[in-house]
């Protein structure tokens, strides 16, 4: 790779860490991904030429001292961490570290190896525990001196201790960042076995799990139910079993409770089904079972960022910065001083025990209450008399290539339509389905169980609407159809543009339509993230685990992996940093014969090292000439005698599966979304007994753009769009691949700019539109 550039330069020396000592440690319960934190913040602080050491067991750690428990860390010492589950570097309740006495202890054993750069990685306990210490550190000093453990010149020498937050929880119930690392993977262990049998714990895990599942009743400390739940619930569930429904899922929370503060507990739960229905039913309290596991592709991802966040931050410190929490809002980096976003979660307790839900609620942040609005809206059927009556007809179809998460797309846009009082219709095959006739009204049953199908249910092709918008028009009149919502990748893109031409001269298209961005490829215009990119990540990163294991116990091995994504590199980009890949080709970022042959040796001099396995990814059309066996062979005769080198292409394993958890969440949000937009729009456009729509903003793809879910016209994307390469012309995530390449160990310039800024936490839980969905 080329040598640092100016601005590289500019950024070693201004955030050169020369001198400076870091530390690491994680404490309270563990959760997936703090591996991939402890290793980012590591590579990151040796990368800025700062001396980095791990303290194990958390605070116990740095309260007992010593060689074992506070030991400097090395770049090969976090090799093969990234897909660990738990915590290697060890996490531990440390009840010394609560008294003055036990602080004293650990200030002393810090000072003694230099240490003034603390990186905590836990939950707001650990988090508030810091600050405490960071608020006495000047007087624990005082104290050392006058023990005579210390001299003055230390004092002046280590007179201010800096830290800095991540959070670390598989219940994401810290203020102030959307997802916190370990979710995302707790989410993956529900799912699997809700999937397998189909009942949970946790409140943000139990409400998203439900979403995620579909399941037939949730029940969450935030929202009790009222009196007479046990009947309504038998009778939904009777009513399920009436139309066909075989298995009934219920989830309910740890700490569950009714409106008379009375614990809701699963055996009750059960006790009732049984005797009230006489279901067979079955108890699963899953437990730590939450806890285990590798981390996923977004824990593995989020965890890289912030670490290498947190190193920045750690950096550009000063004795007047704020203690603060590094996370992710969107796609944006932030940072929040520390005790904002602990005084917002003690605010949530507080209003959780004075039984004021509704406020609990808005204080969890827009993504809760958008969670739980969605979750009422598909769950809860409400009886005919209820419904209101709009005399509006919406048709879903689904165009392009399958993607996970599509189907809990539709099953969203289905039973919300339905809700808002429209007749649903389901279009087969896409735009070819659509010209055939393959059209047939689809009600609230038809879609039960969607949730957690790969795939496309409703099937999907790639053909165009161009040639057959005379026919398309003429289902449209048939079926008064009144809006529209498209359901794909590129082809829907294009599809769409094609209709909207299409309008004046065929007066059908004169309606509101919408497309929601979905396929693997994420190459949509408009959208930093597609429904079923995620679950394509996921294939990804356990392929590439389970082919580095294979070579566990064997000789140097490199393996070359081969993506899909056409044009677009995120798959490879975002997939090598999940995977701890040395190197990822992409069309994006032009390479030639001298970058091949210097990462060839640069993974040669990692292999005279401890580094035993190293993994380079390619996409499908990074290069007409440097192919996939290209590159094999050029690495296996270069590195002949150090490593040999094996090759996988992993083809369309990523379009299958089960949706991953973001996946069916992210596609039951961003439908919801979109049909009620079809709604308003519908209702803007009525006149004279019909809807005619002919303006721009009434042809949308809804997309995520940093933090916000966003309508944008489709006519307005048309600048920001390669349709030679099919591809946006900027793309949000080619700034994660300095990242990946820091992180192995590459020399190479890294933008700043982008870093997070300190921010309030009040702004920050309630943004316009945000969504934890889009936090990658």
């Amino acid at each position: 790779m080329a040598q640092p550039d100016n601005q590289s330069k500019r950024f070693f020396e201004s955030l050169s860490g020369a001198g400076k000592s870091i530390a690491v440690l994680t404490s309270g319960g563990d959760a997936q991904g703090m591996n991939a934190a402890v290793r980012a913040v590591v590579r990151m602080g040796i990368y800025v030429g700062a001396k980095v050491y791990f303290i194990r067991e958390g605070y116990q750690g740095m309260v007992d001292g010593g060689e074992e428990n506070i030991k400097e860390a090395s770049w090969e010492s976090v090799s093969s961490m990234l897909q660990m589950g738990g915590t290697v570097i060890g996490s531990a309740r440390c009840k010394e570290f609560r008294s003055h006495e036990g602080r004293l202890k650990a200030a002393h054993n810090l000072v003694q190896r230099g240490i003034t750069n603390l990186c905590v990685i836990g939950g707001d306990g650990s988090l508030t525990g810091a600050n405490l210490f960071r608020e006495e550190w000047s007087g624990l000093l005082e104290e050392l001196v006058q023990q005579g453990l210390i001299d003055e010149d230390a004092v002046q020498k280590y007179s201010a201790l800096h830290i800095v937050g991540m959070v670390g929880s598989i219940d994401n119930d810290f203020c102030g960042t959307d997802m916190t690392i370990g979710t995302d993977s707790a989410l993956h262990r529900i799912i699997e076995v809700v999937d397998a049998i189909m009942t949970t714990a946790q409140r943000y895990l139990a409400l998203v799990s439900a979403l995620a599942c579909g399941a037939d009743w949730v029940l969450i400390p935030e929202m009790p139910p009222e009196d007479g739940w046990e009947e309504k619930m038998c009778q939904k569930l009777s009513a399920n079993r009436a139309g066909m429904k075989r298995l009934n899922i219920i989830i309910v929370a740890e700490g569950a409770i009714d409106c008379n503060n009375k614990p809701i507990t699963t055996d009750h739960v059960k006790d009732l089904v049984v005797r009230c229905l006489g279901f067979d039913t079955r108890v699963t309290i899953l437990g730590h079972v939450q806890r285990g596991g590798t981390p996923s592709a977004f824990d593995r991802i989020l965890a890289s960022r912030m670490g290498v966040e947190a190193v920045i931050a750690l950096l550009e410190t000063t004795a007047n910065t704020p203690a603060c929490v590094v996370s992710l809002c969107g796609n944006q980096a932030v940072r929040l001083p520390l005790m904002e976003c602990v005084q917002m979660t003690q605010e949530v307790q507080k209003a959780m025990d004075e039984k004021k839900f509704e406020e609990a609620v808005k204080l969890r942040g827009r993504s809760f209450e958008n969670n739980l609005k969605t979750y009422k809206l598909l769950a809860h059927r409400k009886l005919e008399s209820e419904l209101p009556h709009s005399n509006f007809n919406i048709a879903v179809l689904n165009v392009g290539a399958p993607a996970a998460g599509m189907n809990a797309a539709v099953r969203s846009a289905v039973r919300v339509g339905i809700s808002e009082g429209h007749k649903m219709f389901a279009v087969n095959d896409g735009f070819e389905g659509f010209y055939k006739g393959q059209i047939k009204e689809i009600k609230w049953a038809d879609v039960g169980g969607w949730t957690g199908q790969g795939g496309s249910l409703l099937g999907t092709k790639r053909t165009l609407p161009a040639k057959h918008v005379e026919k398309i028009a003429e289902q449209m009149r048939a079926h008064n159809i009144n809006a529209l919502l498209v359901i794909g990748g590129f082809e829907a893109y294009l599809g769409l543009m094609e209709l909207l031409e299409a309008r004046g001269k065929y007066d059908e298209f004169c309606v509101p339509m919408v497309m929601v961005p979905a396929t693997v490829s994420n190459n949509v215009p408009g959208s930093d993230l597609s429904i079923g990119a995620d679950t394509a990540l996921n294939a990804i990163t356990d392929t590439c685990d389970r082919i580095k294991q294979s070579a566990s116990g064997t000789k140097r091995r490199v393996f070359i992996i081969e993506t899909m994504g056409g044009y677009c590199g995120y798959l490879a980009s975002v997939g090598g940093l999940a995977a701890g890949a040395d190197a990822a080709y992409i069309y994006e970022e032009p390479f030639d014969i001298r970058d091949l042959q210097s990462n060839v040796e640069h993974l040669t001099e990692k292999m005279k090292g401890a580094i035993q396995r190293g993994l380079v990814l390619r996409n499908e059309n990074s290069n007409e000439n440097y192919t996939t066996d290209f590159i094999y062979q050029l690495y296996s005769e270069e590195g002949r005698g150090v490593f040999d080198c094996r090759k996988n292409v992993l083809g369309h394993m990523q379009q299958g599966g089960a949706p991953s958890p973001f996946d069916r969440n992210f596609g039951t949000k961003i439908s919801a979304k979109a049909m009620l937009w079809l709604t308003k729009k519908m209702n803007e456009t009525f006149r004279q007994g019909r809807v005619f729509a002919n303006t721009e903003d009434t042809c949308c793809l809804l997309g995520m753009r940093r933090r916000a879910l966003v309508f944008q016209p489709v006519v307005q994307l048309k600048d920001e769009t390669d349709f030679v390469h099919r591809i946006p012309k900027e793309q949000w995530w080619l700034k994660l691949r300095p990242l990946m390449k820091i992180l192995a160990k590459y020399k190479t310039s890294y933008d700043v700019s982008d870093s997070g800024q300190l921010e309030h936490v009040v702004r920050n839980i309630q943004p316009k539109e945000s969504d934890p969905s889009g936090a990658m």
